[in-house]
């Protein structure tokens, strides 16, 4: 009899054992949502709504890859770096900062989305190498953020893609602003390497009062190199030139289609395409008040659709190279 008890009571003890494991493991499963607040703690359990952590980054090591960090009050934070999928958002918190001179870096996986959304960058005093530096990830999107500052080091820029991978990067309704130092640096800055492509949407973006506003250089890369699309947006007060593609022989392409946008009070040239396999594609733009209009130089192509408006700038006001007829 005993025996027979022991036989029946082994299988209960199994399963409850099973089961006490695979609660333990459930509740040590990193959580789908961090919540972040000035008043917060960091530790390694912080996240949740009556405890939340105080900085970005410990927010960001507490939650599941491909979660959300979301805000519940004004917080400043310092340096981070994002390494997985992840979606961090800022929805009417007050201003969700990161600053201390320091920059926000995407080192994520090849198959990794990133989402940001509400930032504030801010770079006065910086010491980093740019707003925001993009070295690996699937993609990346940047909505409603403002880039500002970031000027201190020779090679500062607001945001720059410096990838190896294949990346993606979407930025609509953004502000990037007073970013760059020296001649090469920019409000957005896309140089891929090492074989790296990159293909980018800006829509609704304002770059404003950087050195370049945007500069896509594939003159270190011989891979596929950058496809660029601006819509909807406003290139203005820029240092040096608006809208600059270069590249060199034997390098890779940098395209670009600029179509139903302003490029406006910029010191050098509004719209540039410079070397064998930069080409630009111009629609609906207007382009005035600059030290130049459009140029191209050492082999590059500016098609025009026919529909733009480039006049009454400071210097020569530039013709395409080439047109296409609309459709």
């Amino acid at each position: 009899m005993l025996e027979s008890a022991t036989r029946v009571a082994r299988p209960f003890a199994v399963v409850a054992a099973a089961f006490a494991l695979l609660h333990a493991s459930s509740a040590l499963a990193a959580p789908s949502r961090a919540w972040v607040a000035w008043f917060g703690q960091d530790s390694d359990t912080c996240g949740s709504i009556v405890a939340p952590c105080r900085t970005m980054q410990r927010a960001l090591s507490n939650v599941a890859a491909g979660g959300d960090v979301s805000m519940l009050t004004p917080i400043e934070g310092d340096a981070m770096t994002i390494f997985k999928a992840v979606n961090i958002t800022n929805d009417g918190a007050g201003e969700a900062a990161i600053s201390n001179f320091q920059t926000l870096a995407i080192t994520a996986g090849a198959g990794d989305v990133v989402s940001l959304r509400g930032l504030v960058l801010d770079g006065t005093g910086f010491t980093g190498t740019g707003g925001i530096v993009i070295r690996s990830a699937a993609g990346v999107h940047i909505q409603n953020c403002v880039i500002r500052n970031f000027e201190g080091r020779i090679d500062a820029d607001g945001i720059v893609l410096i990838n190896s991978g294949n990346t993606q990067m979407f930025v609509s309704d953004t502000m990037v602003f007073n970013n760059g130092n020296l001649p090469d640096t920019a409000g957005i800055h896309i140089s891929s390497f090492g074989g790296g492509s990159a293909n980018v949407v800006l829509d609704r973006v304002h770059l404003e009062n950087n050195v370049v506003a945007l500069l896509i250089d594939g003159s270190i890369n011989p891979g596929n190199g950058a496809h660029v699309v601006v819509r909807d947006s406003v290139v203005s007060g820029n240092a040096s030139d608006g809208i600059r593609a270069f590249t060199v022989a034997g390098k890779a392409p940098a395209f670009i289609v600029v179509e139903h946008s302003s490029v406006v009070n910029n010191f050098g040239t509004g719209i540039k395409a410079d070397g064998p396999h930069a080409t630009i594609l111009l629609n609906d733009n207007t382009i005035t008040r600059n030290g130049a209009g459009i140029a191209a130089a050492n082999g590059g192509q500016l098609i025009s659709y026919g529909n733009n408006k480039n006049n009454n700038n400071i210097g020569p006001e530039g013709a395409p190279t080439g047109s296409y007829s609309q459709m």
